[in-house]
């Protein structure tokens, strides 16, 4: 990999996903401040706060979406066109996201410890019909559970994907990928994934109280 590497955050929140507070004006100026090449705004089941994102920064962000299935757990999509609603079966969920040209990763496979994993059985049925697996996620507590998806993404030839899954400005950056850059359409980030090595640091327990915290004040 000749030549300066981007790094890019393929997984970060806004106020439009139920458990952060972080407007996309904050996550953009966070990112730029982070020195972050390209950031994925991956809000859970919609792209609303992407799409704003792109506005104010079309030279920064990349449209995701983190999307929950019904009973298969999430996958994580890039340049989504159009949003998926969530609880769609897992079948009909990767079906439409192939039709509209998104990249389509699995956010945290193997993470133990959150409910909407997918898990190791259930990611290695439907690894064959994805393009990635986020294989760093800085969330995730336990460095076992990134290895673990690590290892088959590198089994299968699959692109690789990190990401803090920032649902504060604090964590940006936290975990990345750095890669050759990229045109900003599809099949040139593919290309790049497969070129991608992941970097950056868990962020330990405080962001899934931030998480929990935002998920209250929104509720009350």
């Amino acid at each position: 990999m000749a030549g300066r590497l981007w790094r890019v955050d393929f997984h970060t929140h806004t106020r439009f996903s139920g458990d952060s507070l972080t407007d996309p004006e904050a996550l953009v100026a966070g990112a730029r401040r982070a020195g972050l090449d390209r950031i994925a705004v991956t809000d859970h089941n919609t792209t609303e706060g992407a799409l704003i994102a792109r506005r104010l920064a079309p030279d920064l962000v990349i449209v995701g979406e983190e999307i929950n299935t019904a009973g298969g757990g999430e996958l994580i999509a890039y340049y989504v066109r159009e949003a998926l609603p969530p609880e769609l079966p897992l079948d009909e969920a990767l079906r439409r996201l192939r039709e509209q040209g998104a990249v389509i990763s699995v956010s945290h496979p193997f993470d133990r410890w959150r409910g909407s994993a997918m898990g190791e059985a259930l990611t290695r049925q439907i690894v064959d019909r994805v393009d990635a697996l986020e294989i760093f996620n800085a969330r995730c507590l336990s460095m076992g559970d990134n290895a673990g998806a690590a290892a088959l993404a590198r089994e299968h030839g699959k692109g690789l994907t990190a990401g803090s899954d920032g649902h504060t400005v604090r964590e940006l950056g936290r975990g990345y990928v750095s890669l050759p850059p990229f045109e900003d359409n599809p099949a040139s980030l593919l290309a790049s994934l497969k070129q991608a090595q992941p970097g950056g640091r868990l962020s330990g327990v405080w962001p899934h109280f931030a998480s929990t915290y935002a998920r209250w004040r929104k509720r009350f």
